[in-house]
Parts: C-alpha cells; sequence; structure tokens
C-alpha cells in the first residue's frame, strides 16, 4: 500500500523549508526588538473555549473545526457520573457530536476536545491561566506554529496550515497600542522583502454601539433576502456582519448599498478610530479605509485591519487582526484587561514570496569537501568541523570517490565551492579551491581558505 498526505495537508520540503525558517526568524528577530517574546501553546484544546470565544454561530465552530471526544477516564469526576448512570441504565450513551449529551445524567459533560482553529483564545486561556496580569505593563506574546480548518483546499488554504501572530493583553486601550502593532506588523512584512502589501483599516464600534448597527443591517439584508446566495441568508441570523465579506460577484452591488457602520460609531469609538489613524500618520504609515473589513470572529471590536499581498488572486489577504477589549472577561479573566492582535497566514506569505520571485532563501552548500585517499579523510574531516564551527555549510562525503564523480555530485548539489583534498594538497599544506560557477582554482593555506570563503559569502 502506498500512503499519501490526507486530502488538505502537505509536506514542506527542501528547499522551500528554507525559505519558511527565513520568514519565521524574520518575525522572532522584528517582534524581538518591540519587546514580544514567544510562546508556544498545545495543539489541542476544550473545544468549549473556542465555542465561546471564537463564538458557535461561526464557521469556523459550527463547521470547520475537528472536534473528537477525549477519554472519559481522564475526567475522574466526570467518569463516576457516567458509570452510576451506565450501572442503572445498563447501556451506554447514544453517539453525539453535541459538545453536552442530552440524556441522563443531564449534569454530565463530556470532554470534547478539538484541534485548535486559531490561536487567540489559547493566548489568552494561557493568559488567564498563569496569572499573567499580574506582570508590569502590557503583556506582548507572540506565536508560531500549525492550524486546522476542515475548509475546502485551494490554493493558499490548507486544512492544516500555518500562522504567525502576536497579541498584546494589558490593562490600557490606548490607540497608540493599535498604530504600534501595526507598525510591527509592517515592519516584518518590510524585513522580508514583500512587495506590494496594503493595509486596509476599520472600526466595528463596540459592545454599546453595534449592535443597534447589526439590527439595522440585518432589517435590510431581509428586504434583499432573495437575492442573496445561501451562506448569506444563513448569515443573515447567525452574524450579518459576514455578509459584508463575500467574496460572490452576484452580491457586491447589493452590499455596496448597505448601511456602513462607520456611519453609527458612538462618540467614543470614533475618537478612538480617529486616534488611531493620527497615529499611524505619526509613523508615516498609510493604509486604505475598507468599511467592509469586519473580521470573522465574534471576539473582534473597535480597530480592525488586514494586510493584502499580489500573487494571490481573490484570496489576497496575508495578515488580520484587530482589538478584542472583551475576549479576556468572556473567558473568566480581570474585566479591565484589553487585547489587540493580529495572526499572519504563513502559507500565503510565503507564496506571495515564491509568485513575486523573491522566494529563494539565502544559504545553500558554501563548501563541497572532496577528499581522496585514507589520509586525506582523517584531515578532511577535522577541516570540515572546523569549516562549520566558522558557520560555513559543509557537505563531507562518507566514502572515497574517484575525482569525476565527486566534483559531478558537487555540481549537482549546487555547492559554490569544491574543496578538495588529496595527497598532494597534505603534503603541501594547502588545499585546492574550486569556484564552480566559473570553474576558477587556486590553492590556498587553511587560513587563507577561510578568509576566501568569507569574502565570497559577503561579495
Amino acid at each position: 500500500m502506498k500512503f499519501q498526505a490526507i486530502k488538505g495537508v502537505r509536506d514542506i520540503l527542501p528547499p522551500e523549508s528554507a525559505l519558511w525558517n527565513r520568514v519565521e526568524q524574520a518575525a522572532r528577530d522584528v517582534f524581538g526588538t518591540f519587546g514580544f517574546a514567544e510562546i508556544r501553546l498545545p495543539i489541542i484544546e476544550p473545544t468549549d473555549l473556542f465555542a465561546r470565544a471564537v463564538g458557535g454561530d461561526t464557521d469556523i465552530v459550527s463547521k470547520e473545526m475537528y472536534t473528537f471526544p477525549d477519554r472519559i477516564e481522564d475526567y475522574p469526576e466526570e467518569a463516576q457520573k457516567f458509570r452510576r448512570w451506565q450501572k442503572r441504565e445498563e447501556k451506554l450513551p447514544p453517539p453525539e457530536s453535541e459538545l453536552v449529551i442530552e440524556v441522563a445524567p443531564p449534569d454530565l459533560k463530556y470532554p470534547f476536545i478539538s484541534l485548535r482553529p486559531e490561536a487567540t483564545a489559547s493566548v489568552v486561556r494561557a493568559y488567564i491561566q498563569h496569572g499573567m496580569q499580574t506582570l508590569p505593563g502590557n503583556v506582548k506574546l507572540y506565536y508560531m506554529g500549525p492550524m486546522f480548518r476542515r475548509e475546502r483546499p485551494q490554493k493558499g488554504r490548507y486544512r492544516q496550515f500555518y500562522q504567525i501572530g502576536a497579541e498584546v493583553l494589558g490593562s490600557s486601550d490606548a490607540p497608540g497600542i493599535d498604530a504600534e502593532v501595526i507598525e510591527m506588523l509592517l515592519a516584518f512584512f518590510a524585513r522580508i522583502q514583500l512587495k506590494g502589501a496594503v493595509l486596509h483599516l476599520n472600526s466595528i464600534g463596540c459592545k454599546q454601539c453595534r449592535p443597534a448597527y447589526v439590527e439595522m443591517l440585518r432589517g435590510e439584508l431581509q428586504k434583499v433576502r432573495e437575492q442573496l446566495g445561501a451562506d448569506s441568508q444563513r448569515r443573515i441570523e447567525t452574524n450579518p456582519l459576514r455578509v459584508l465579506d463575500s467574496k460572490l460577484d452576484s452580491e457586491q452591488a447589493i452590499i455596496e448599498k448597505l448601511p456602513r457602520i462607520a456611519e453609527h460609531l458612538c462618540a467614543e469609538c470614533k475618537t478612538h478610530y480617529d486616534e488611531v489613524k493620527r497615529h499611524l500618520a505619526l509613523r508615516g504609515i498609510t493604509y486604505q479605509e475598507n468599511w467592509r473589513l469586519v473580521r470573522g470572529l465574534d471576539y473582534y471590536m473597535r480597530t480592525t485591519f488586514e494586510i493584502t499581498a499580489p500573487g494571490l488572486g481573490s484570496q489576497n489577504a496575508v495578515c488580520g487582526g484587530g482589538r478584542y477589549d472583551g475576549l479576556v472577561e468572556l473567558l473568566g479573566g480581570p474585566a479591565t484587561t484589553k487585547g489587540i492582535g493580529f495572526a499572519i497566514g504563513t502559507d500565503r506569505v510565503v507564496l506571495s514570496l515564491q509568485e513575486a520571485g523573491a522566494g529563494e532563501a539565502a544559504g545553500g552548500l558554501d563548501v563541497y569537501l572532496a577528499w581522496f585517499g585514507a589520509a586525506a579523510q582523517t584531515a578532511a574531516v577535522g577541516l570540515a568541523r572546523r569549516l562549520r564551527d566558522a558557520g560555513f555549510v559543509v557537505e563531507l562525503p562518507a566514502v572515497d570517490m574517484k575525482f569525476g564523480k565527486s566534483l559531478g555530485l558537487a555540481d549537482r548539489l549546487k555547492a559554490r565551492h569544491a574543496v578538495i583534498l588529496g595527497e598532494d594538497e597534505l603534503a603541501a599544506g594547502v588545499v585546492a579551491v574550486k569556484r564552480l560557477a566559473d570553474g576558477t582554482q587556486q590553492k590556498l593555506a587553511e587560513p587563507e581558505l577561510f578568509s576566501y570563503l568569507r569574502a565570497a559569502r559577503n561579495g
């Protein structure tokens, strides 16, 4: 039987994996200069965490999460309830996909767990669980790793996909924090040389002003219900804001005529939004206001933003984020804690870099160390170690090969240089260095070899 990766997931192979490493290292470097530290989160979480944080009516929770029952034996109190009920009824509860089994005993909450579909809820859970609100100032965290959603696979969208994200949690909702987070994000894209990135900005209000707007929007959508597709019709009831995010061509003219949330912000939200824009101007950051930018998750409020990049077709967003001041309280943390963050779609960023021709990762093989004879092998092992200690990438053949075969392999491996070590070189205390790009060759002592390789790398 021949095994293959399951639908919607993939292997990331060299040399593409080197580009991924470059992107991830750039995030670590840039985020670190803004005072962010890495948090590493579990891949599985209680299903209730996402149902509460993301929203039970969202597509993510209702249709896309990978959810399965945990072993009830790992939950002693629930297991005891279950055994008592099982003994009394002499039968097992029927299999259910619901979070709570609606059969006796009624207080039995079956432990469901899910592969994380996003990480903000997990970051907030960790923040609360470990009492990080006691730390001084704002808590600045970043993460990277795989997420999971059962979506229809397409270009730049996978069922196991990767994100790089950052969150700021603290007592302040100052607009300057929003602007600095966006500044850091754009600094990251500049570092990886992502060309054509565009910042889109909006405010979606707060719990004081947004509900009235949502009801107004729902009423307007009901008037044109029959002209909308099935997904938008369903969202009229569950989350009307998501209709604004529709990509269906047939719905665009209808959406353009709908009321805009910017015209219905309360005084505090309007002031906050104006201040965010002022702080962006202080930093010289340009943006496009996009009244349809509502984000797909229930916990967002006020500032929302998105970065788009070329080369990805209609699904051109590489990052989205915003403010979520009520999420910590919703998950059982201090009501005074505010939050803002973003998530970068790493798959899409890498794809955009590749489409732009900027996908070649730095590095590669500096030296192919060709040795000939037992005495040369001993010397080659030591030289390879010293070259690697100096930071050079070295390929050392495990067995003796004929000269032509060895140099042919060096060429196929795309090594920059072949360093040749045989009996003559050992006797003279030198090595022969061949630059494979043009075939030029010279003999150098070891100190000269290191200087030559450094100059070649920097030049």
